[in-house]
């Protein structure tokens, strides 16, 4: 044990931040954009495109690998590495989404109002998803009441979850036991 010590303390430790600096750095290409805006979301450009396009609201993993399969690029390359051209076609494609998917891959189909099956991104999908609540309160369908209780509304058990501001836990019945033991032997 105290030889370990010894040896410890014969040995300098180098501090964290020589270490970051001696590893070699990564030699980024020419032209390379560390954030690029896609669709109105400023996104990393250190990410492979299908991870990147995947922070954009209403994209997922198979709707970021149509979209990159469908403009011929390879699923490794990283966004930043993307000339403009190549970024406005993307957004081109995310726009004309329910012309590039079958329905069924959609994410507001048949749409209360228009009837058509559409692609929705960013804050149009939470106004229209706002809109749909409001008209089931509305209507006083069973979903519209619950949402309109703040209750559950996909058929959860009520019994022991969701229970809010109305429950007395364990520890404040034993206070209101204790209170009312010396109202009884005062009288």
């Amino acid at each position: 044990m105290v030889e370990r010590e010894k040896q410890a303390k014969g040995k300098e430790r180098m501090p964290r931040d020589e270490k970051k600096e001696q590893q070699p750095k990564e030699k980024l290409p020419e032209g390379f954009r560390p954030l690029v805006r896609v669709a109105g979301v400023v996104l990393d450009g250190n990410r492979f495109i299908g991870r990147a396009l995947m922070n954009i609201k209403g994209v997922g993993p198979k709707i970021s690998r149509s979209v990159v399969r469908s403009l011929n690029l390879g699923e490794k390359t990283k966004l930043g590495t993307l000339s403009e051209k190549q970024v406005e076609d993307i957004e081109k494609r995310l726009q004309t989404l329910n012309q590039l998917l079958p329905a069924w891959m959609l994410n507001r189909q048949r749409d209360y109002v228009t009837g058509k099956s559409v692609h929705l991104l960013g804050p149009d999908l939470d106004i229209t998803h706002r809109e749909d609540i409001n008209i089931q309160k509305k209507i006083k369908s069973y979903r519209g009441i619950r949402h309109s209780l703040n209750l559950p509304v996909r058929g959860q058990r009520t019994r022991t979850s969701f229970r809010t501001g109305t429950t007395i836990g364990v520890s404040r019945k034993k206070e209101l036991a204790a209170a009312k033991k010396p109202e009884e032997k005062k009288k």
